[in-house]
């Protein structure tokens, strides 16, 4: 609650002091890829993390999603301390608030459109996978292609499957790594328009890696990282 009496909604999440380092090559030092990185992001937020390549972008992502681990502090989702919980636990929490847009769709080759949006759902023990992913892919415009495999689909064709299995579970948080990275101008720009009106009409809390400044401006506020450091943080025009 706030000054005013006002209840406040709690973050989606919160990162605190988050360090990653690795030892060199040469067994001499460590080389550190992100540096005490601090930031909150709340309820229907969207966040770009921008900056050169090698800044340390990628890495704050994967951290941010417990697919790895920090050298030191804490990442917590919805409450919850994430390193606190096991790999199991973890990717528990990931099926049921998080979801994914990967720069290289990460679609499953051997499983048809519709088998990829449905993956996920069964695993959580959805007994509604079929009809919910069917609805998904008709909402992304690929009503007429659940049975083709991802070899048979152009490159944003994937990435909507990619959309409609990100946005299928009604995840609370949706994590974005160069999702129009390799696409052309004309098909990024079209998955981009469909990623943000998903967005908005989920009210899901977006964090975007990018390093497109036209995009990231798309979102409500923008995080550079600077050799792995994070700048001060700047609002966008939306």
């Amino acid at each position: 609650m706030d000054r005013s009496g006002i209840e406040l909604s709690p973050p989606v999440i919160e990162v605190d002091r988050l360090s990653k380092s690795v030892p060199l090559a040469d067994g001499q030092g460590e080389l550190h890829i992100l540096r005490e990185i601090a930031f909150t992001v709340g309820p229907g937020e969207s966040v770009a993390i921008v900056g050169a390549s090698g800044s340390g972008k990628s890495t704050l992502l994967g951290l941010l999603a417990g697919l790895d681990v920090p050298s030191t502090g804490s990442v917590r989702i919805l409450g919850r301390e994430l390193f606190a919980l096991d790999e199991d636990a973890r990717a528990a929490l990931r099926g049921e608030a998080v979801g994914f847009v990967f720069q290289s769709f990460q679609l499953l080759p051997a499983l048809t459109a519709l088998e990829n949006v449905m993956l996920p759902l069964e695993l959580a023990g959805r007994a509604d996978a079929r009809s919910v992913a069917l609805q998904w892919l008709e909402r992304v415009g690929l009503a007429g292609r659940t049975g083709h495999y991802p070899k048979h689909l152009s490159g944003g064709e994937q990435q909507r499957v990619a959309l409609a299995r990100a946005f299928a579970a009604n995840p609370r948080l949706l994590l974005a790594d160069e999702p129009t990275g390799n696409l052309d101008a004309t098909t990024g720009a079209a998955v981009i328009e469909l990623m943000f009106a998903l967005n908005r009409e989920a009210g899901t809390t977006l964090i975007l890696v990018t390093h497109d400044e036209a995009l990231a401006a798309r979102c409500g506020r923008r995080l550079r990282m600077q050799a792995g450091t994070l700048e001060a943080e700047a609002a966008t025009a939306g």
